[in-house]
């Protein structure tokens, strides 16, 4: 292959560093090209927003941007103990504490059941586009096909936050828990700055020496990841299982007397923050492009990684409660300070040895999917195409890799683990119902198929399905006693979804694999994300609301033109290649034809 294609020049070196690797768009070629694409703004806004990719462009020439394949070595082995890797960590073992501890007591176990539920349709929905479209680019490739390239943008912005903060907060609690294993307090690993204030003062330096090693392991190659990965996950599980069977036999039906202290609501708003245990199945959607057979090993792998997560999940959860009074429990530790509460100092050793080798299954599988959403956006020109450079040799995105666990290193340096947990559930139920709202417009809108009544009754019912559920998330969070808001909210989403149902034909089947009682699981996902939304803080919207804010600048001073640019340069590319390969046969001035080969 040649150094660029029509794509606006992508070079194909590994390690490359001029202005054509960043910014290699038309629109940037000057000062005058760049405000021409400025004063073209809103024209090219519109483009964008109504033009859709397709399922082959994702599949065949995106992936050619890369320069290089990624090597399919995976199966659904693999693909299930990554996601077992990916999603068992920080979750269970440091927020289960804090939140049976401030918001929900002994029934922090319901609130994983609620949280389960909810991943479970996502993972549904997951799976049915991995299948479908795989690729490296996960929801970020789904959204492109189903509602365009500037909804994709504000999921892509979200999924790097999603990716990062998730990191870095998984990178803190691998010292809480390293300091726990020598018998020290996490704050004696950290510096103390106390000008930067309490959420952002404790510095801690082994979080970003964690995101050093992890970054080699997953630069290495996909294969040698699974292997590490699986090595980790199995001694995991083991320790997961002394912890449970070890829970109940130290077991206190007394902790159970008291199962709801801080009433329904403290169930839901554990749930919405307890989602974060559960985030990291869609890193295994990433993988599709590495998978031998993704039509038979993406569900296995996905569907059967996340059922085991949830068992898990439940018994840890009631193990812990059974252990020790809820508001006893210890918020950074809980586990191994629970073993040391009933007697068993020693136990929380091989606690903590677990949890660090959970919580490193889950670095390494974040890193592997973060780089690749990376850069399957970069494919897009969405981001610099110098991050979409696949390495010859390892079949890995290095580019992508190293930069987004620098960002994950920087976060984690400074960051409190509270402030990223909420953080990062808005960003993650808010992409995981958009996924949602996408596999109902796959399914029921064929551009050129659908007949105009059928979309604008697909459409009317949608939009009820999205409006009573927003509904119901803001009537709960607004109304603290009341009910009779959802007499009215409830209804409306279940009447849309039955008319949905009975009067809306669909207009694609899955060739593979798809997702069972549509439209009733997408809608109960868009539902159950959007209700869960209403159970987190202010402060996190606050923060969300800066960094979309933040992706919208970039979007419309630099994403927008770039993305325009390119897809103008490869539809340009088409038209070239189809008339070369039209023939021999063109049209002189005069409107005569001749043969070029005679």
């Amino acid at each position: 292959m040649g150094s660029e294609n029509g794509d606006g020049g992508l070079r194909r070196r590994g390690c490359s560093c001029t202005k054509d690797d960043f910014l290699p768009e038309e629109s940037f070629k000057s000062m005058g090209n760049y405000f021409k694409a400025l004063k073209e703004t809103p024209s090219r806004f519109m483009d964008r927003v109504t033009t859709r990719s397709l399922d082959s462009a994702e599949i065949h020439e995106m992936k050619a941007r890369s320069g290089n394949e990624m090597k399919k070595t995976l199966t659904w082995w693999d693909l299930m103990w990554f996601g077992i890797g990916a999603v068992i960590g920080s979750g269970i073992f440091v927020l289960t504490g804090l939140e049976a501890r401030e918001f929900a007591g002994p029934a922090v176990v319901l609130s994983f059941v609620v949280s389960g539920v909810s991943a479970m349709l996502s993972v549904f929905c997951y799976t049915e586009f991995a299948v479908e479209i795989p690729v490296a680019g996960g929801s970020f490739a789904y959204l492109r096909v189903e509602l365009g390239d500037f909804m994709a943008f504000i999921a892509a912005g979200n999924i790097i936050l999603e990716y990062v903060v998730g990191g870095a907060a998984v990178a803190r609690s691998w010292t809480s828990y390293f300091a726990t294993l020598l018998n020290h307090k996490p704050d004696d690993f950290r510096i103390i700055a106390h000008s930067l204030g309490e959420d952002y003062g404790h510095l801690d330096p082994i979080a970003v020496g964690v995101c050093a090693i992890i970054c080699v392991l997953a630069v290495v190659g996909i294969k040698g990841s699974s292997v590490f990965n699986y090595i980790a996950s199995i001694i995991h599980m083991v320790v997961i299982l002394f912890v449970v069977i070890a829970g109940f036999t130290k077991a206190d039906l007394k902790n159970y007397s008291v199962f709801v202290p801080f009433g329904v609501r403290g169930v839901f708003k554990s749930a919405a923050t307890l989602f974060f245990a559960y985030i990291g199945f869609d890193a295994v959607s990433t993988m599709a492009e590495e998978t031998k057979n993704p039509g038979r090993d993406i569900p296995i792998g996905l569907v059967g990684s996340m059922v085991v997560t949830t068992v898990c999940y439940c018994l840890m959860a009631v193990a812990l409660c059974l252990m020790q009074p809820y508001y006893q429990i210890d918020p950074d530790a809980p586990f191994s300070v629970a073993f040391s509460a009933v007697g068993w100092d020693w136990a929380k050793y091989i606690v903590a040895f677990g949890a660090l080798k959970g919580m490193t299954t889950v670095l390494l599988v974040g890193a592997i999917g973060q780089a690749r959403y990376m850069t399957h956006i970069a494919r897009a020109h969405m981001m610099p195409p110098w991050l979409a450079q696949v390495n010859a040799k390892t079949g890995t995105p290095i580019n992508a890799t190293v930069v987004m666990l620098a960002a994950t290193a920087f976060i984690a340096f400074f960051t409190k683990l509270g402030i990223l947990a909420d953080l990062l559930s808005v960003s993650t139920l808010f992409i995981f119902m958009f996924v949602a709202v996408a596999l109902l417009v796959r399914r029921y809108y064929v551009s050129g198929e659908t007949s105009s009544s059928n979309r604008n009754k697909f459409l009317v019912f949608l939009g009820l399905i999205l409006a009573s559920s927003i509904a119901t998330g803001v009537y709960w969070a607004v109304e603290k006693e009341g009910w009779i808001g959802y007499c009215i909210t409830v209804p409306i989403w279940f009447l849309s979804t039955v008319g949905m149902k009975f009067l809306v034909p669909q207009a694609r089947a899955p060739k593979i694999w798809g997702v069972p009682l549509v439209p009733w699981l997408p809608s109960a996902s868009i539902a159950i994300n959007i209700f869960l939304l209403g159970s987190i803080d202010k402060k996190s919207y606050i923060r969300f609301a800066i960094w979309t804010a933040f992706l919208l600048v970039y979007y419309f001073l630099f994403g927008l033109h770039a993305t325009y640019d390119t897809a103008k340069a490869t539809l340009k590319e088409k038209v070239a290649l189809q008339k070369a390969e039209e023939g021999d046969i063109v049209v002189d001035k005069s409107g005569a034809a001749s043969n070029t080969n005679a």
